[in-house]
């Protein structure tokens, strides 16, 4: 996400902040650098020339140039207007006060509308409502039955009307909602390869009749300035109140995240970053400026931890970890949980500090990581609960098992007794509370990344 305008503005301001006192030569000297690396990124170029402009207005005021710590005070300068570029704060959804809330999901065809509605329905049921999704796109081939195998995935109902009119289905849906007590309609509206005057007119019948709740725009983040000219229109024909900005995680340089905002006035309310149906996240526009600008996301991760690993499942754990019963399936179990929370290159960004410019850099193979579980499922039980009898022998069959050398498998024993002796200190440490992390962390503060692991 973001991770060329991350890699560029990175060291740009890694730079600035190893310098002593700055002048408005050095001001202009890295406002040319961010000038240069935001339009690479495809952003909107009004935003780009607004933004440089209220950054060095503030960052050659003498309050900033006369501090002790004037680089820093520009860091902070860009890091706040690029927050406030991307709206500023989280944006949630809103609701009826009396149901059914209806959203309605608009965009050019191809952005991803069927399979967002989809996921915005399962992160709705994930927080506790139900949805009805409403198949109303009737002209592409295929749209009705695409939604209709997402509803069966998630086991939530979805209506349709066979012969009718896209508004037909439209206020058909709600009235069902209202009828089942089920309290939110998710409406999947037609696109088309380019905006039309038929199209546009449909949507506005749509929104006229049924007052929607909010009117998410759903957009091809990958498409650059593109994404951001059709927000535009869309914005001004059926005034939008929300963005989904989709393939986040794709080869997006980053410019449909600075500029839609600016240039519509409606937040990114949710960004897709994968093909799952869980791979919605909520936007943080704090979060991401952090990222871009390499100090780290922990706040995700932590989240991302949370949703993984259950206070039943860390109870458990730290009860091994007083007793000294932690054990290689416990070991194999932390590394499968972590590797649950993405690619470990992305959450190595999410650190803040060194860690998150090292993995811009870290060459990190997932087959490393395969291969560790592939060691530890080359063992007997009994071997598993007591590495300690792994003698010679033991050790040479498990490397033919596994793939593997006898050196890979005394590093990921060693390893291993590392990660237990810390994880059994920072129990200690806590009081006997247990630790917050979901994974093992080997000493010397790194994260896990198996035998093979490079750092």
């Amino acid at each position: 996400m973001l991770e060329g305008l991350s890699e560029k503005l990175g060291p740009i301001f890694a730079r600035l902040a190893g310098r002593g006192r700055l002048g408005e030569s050095d001001v202009d000297a890295v406002m040319r650098e961010v000038r240069s690396a935001l339009i690479e990124a495809d952003v909107d170029l009004d935003v780009v020339k607004e933004f440089l402009a209220t950054v060095r207005f503030q960052a050659v005021g003498s309050d900033v140039l006369n501090s002790l710590t004037p680089a820093q005070s520009v860091i902070k300068i860009v890091n706040d207007e690029l927050v406030a570029l991307m709206g500023g704060a989280q944006a949630r959804l809103k609701y009826a006060d009396a149901p059914p809330t209806v959203y309605m999901l608009v965009g050019l065809q191809g952005a991803g509308k069927t399979t967002h509605a989809g996921k915005l329905a399962l992160h709705l049921k994930t927080g506790g409502r139900t949805s009805l999704l409403a198949a109303a796109d009737i002209y592409r081939p295929a749209a009705i039955e695409q939604l209709q195998t997402l509803g069966q995935q998630l086991e939530l109902p979805v209506f349709t009307l066979p012969q009718a009119k896209p508004l037909e289905i439209a206020q058909g849906a709600v009235a069902q909602a209202r009828r089942l007590g089920i309290p939110t309609v998710i409406i999947d509206t037609a696109g088309r390869l380019q905006i039309d005057d038929a199209l546009m007119a449909e949507l506005e019948e749509l929104k006229a009749a049924l007052n929607p709740q909010e009117t998410l725009f759903v957009a091809d983040a990958m498409t650059g300035q593109e994404a951001t000219r059709v927000a535009r229109v869309f914005h001004d024909r059926l005034g939008i109140t929300g963005v989904i900005l989709t393939k986040m995680d794709g080869d997006t340089r980053g410019g449909a995240a600075l500029s839609i905002h600016k240039v519509t006035g409606a937040p990114i309310k949710f960004v897709g970053t994968g093909e799952k149906l869980a791979a919605l996240e909520p936007f943080y526009p704090d979060r991401l400026a952090s990222r871009i600008l390499g100090m780290g996301d922990v706040l995700s991760l932590i989240e991302k931890s949370q949703n993984l690993y259950s206070d039943q499942q860390a109870k458990k754990l730290e009860e091994k970890l007083r007793k000294a019963q932690f054990t290689l399936d416990d070991f194999l179990d932390q590394l499968r949980q972590m590797r649950k929370l993405g690619a470990m290159k992305d959450v190595l960004k999410m650190l803040p500090g060194g860690l998150s410019q090292l993995a811009a850099k870290a060459q990190i193979d997932e087959r490393d990581l395969d291969r560790t579980e592939a060691i530890i499922c080359s063992m007997t039980r009994r071997e598993r609960e007591n590495p300690d009898i792994l003698n010679a022998s033991r050790r040479k069959r498990i490397a033919a098992g596994s793939g593997t050398q006898v050196a890979d498998i005394n590093r990921l024993i060693k390893q291993f007794d590392q990660a237990r002796q810390m994880m059994k200190s920072l129990s200690s440490m806590m009081g006997g509370k247990r630790p917050r992390l979901p994974f093992p962390m080997p000493s010397g503060g790194g994260p896990n990344l198996g035998p093979f692991g490079r750092r």
